[in-house]
């Protein structure tokens, strides 16, 4: 699954830099869990050029019903930093499993 949107005539002030998006992504929740996207490890690479961002994640499940409102909310979020075009691919391999996850995330859900 592959989420493509070109926003133009962007005022941008931010540095659009993997670790800067990665910081930006982490206000991403997932709807299910009190955890960050970035924090469960469903990023796998952010690729940045000027102000075109393209990320390939993945999602928790291949099921997982929240996987276009999570793209929502990647896209908005860099978005509102001043991203020009925002590409998010949902791919599958390698398959997200729980050691994936932050020590922070594995300490928020008990594990």
């Amino acid at each position: 699954m592959k989420s493509f949107k070109k926003k133009d005539d962007v005022n941008n002030d931010f540095t659009f830099t993997e670790e800067n998006v990665l910081a930006a992504l982490k206000n991403v929740m997932d709807p299910e869990l009190p955890v960050s996207i970035v924090d469960l490890g469903l990023i796998y690479t952010v690729e940045t050029i000027d102000n075109n961002i393209n990320i390939k994640m993945s999602l928790t499940t291949p099921g997982c019903s929240m996987g276009s409102a999570i793209t929502r909310q990647v896209e908005n979020v860099l978005y509102a930093l001043g991203a020009k075009t925002v590409i998010v691919e949902i791919i599958w391999d390698p398959p997200w499993n729980p050691n994936m996850m932050s020590a922070e995330a594995k300490t928020k859900l008990g594990m």
